[in-house]
């Protein structure tokens, strides 16, 4: 009989991008409760700031922006990594024939752009057993309307998640991705707070309720530990049941 896997990441060095608020902070300061040194990074806030209090000594924060080079030469100049957590992102819902050449832009260059190029340095410093997590979305599986530029590029992710699995497999790290549906978090906050839009939500997941930070972080903790040790190539939906309908 083998014991049964428990997440412990004691001795792991994580990135996490988009870290200060929201899906970012829960999974920065669920890896850092699991034993990690969380390297928190995001653009600078008060709220960047209370996170790196709460890290203390297991853990550091980067003030810098996801989409810079900046953020490349700090990964580079890390001796180790061992998990990454590709969080970083933005949606500026809208209809399809009014997406302007800069909100296109815009999300492209942080929702896909960023992510691969994070990505890419990332793994250069990840030996065996290295473990890679990119948040997509349900909308990365799915289509709907207003999202047209975000499920795009959620669906990107998913195809990166997929093709670094299979490169990077054989070298030991395994990479796959989260999907929530709709998150309670700051972002989520100005739409979710629209009763009719709201009682959509509700509708559309059987579960009949909208998803809490700690529900994704759960998800990225089990990714990112050795239970999870012959999984790569797999989207891990956090939707409700979205969906499967």
């Amino acid at each position: 009989m083998t014991a049964t896997p428990t997440i412990n990441l004691k001795g792991n060095t994580a990135l996490v991008t988009g870290a200060s608020r929201g899906i970012g902070r829960a999974i920065a300061t669920a890896l850092h409760s699991s034993g990690a040194h969380v390297i928190a990074c995001a653009r600078a806030s008060e709220d960047l700031n209370s996170l790196g209090s709460y890290l203390g000594g297991s853990g550091m924060i980067w003030e810098c922006d996801a989409t810079s080079d900046d953020i490349l030469s700090r990964i580079d100049s890390l001796t180790a990594l061992d998990i990454l957590i590709n969080n970083a992102g933005i949606n500026r819902p809208e209809s399809f024939v009014d997406v302007s050449d800069k909100n296109l832009d815009d999300i492209l260059d942080i929702n896909v752009r960023a992510t691969f190029r994070i990505a890419r340095q990332c793994v250069k410093k990840m030996g065996r057993g290295g473990s890679v997590v990119n948040i997509t979305s349900q909308m990365g599986h799915v289509g709907s309307p207003n999202r047209t530029v975000y499920c795009m590029t959620k669906h990107a992710i998913e195809g990166l998640t997929k093709a670094m699995a299979v490169e990077l497999g054989p070298e030991g790290i395994r990479v796959n991705s989260v999907a929530p549906t709709f998150i309670a978090t700051p972002m989520t906050e100005a739409w979710l707070d629209k009763p009719e839009f709201m009682e959509f939500v509700k509708q559309m997941i059987p579960i009949g309720k909208v998803g809490q930070p700690e529900d994704v972080a759960a998800a990225v903790l089990y990714l990112c530990s050795d239970g999870a040790n012959m999984v790569t190539g797999h989207s891990l939906l956090v939707d409700g049941g979205w969906t499967a309908q």
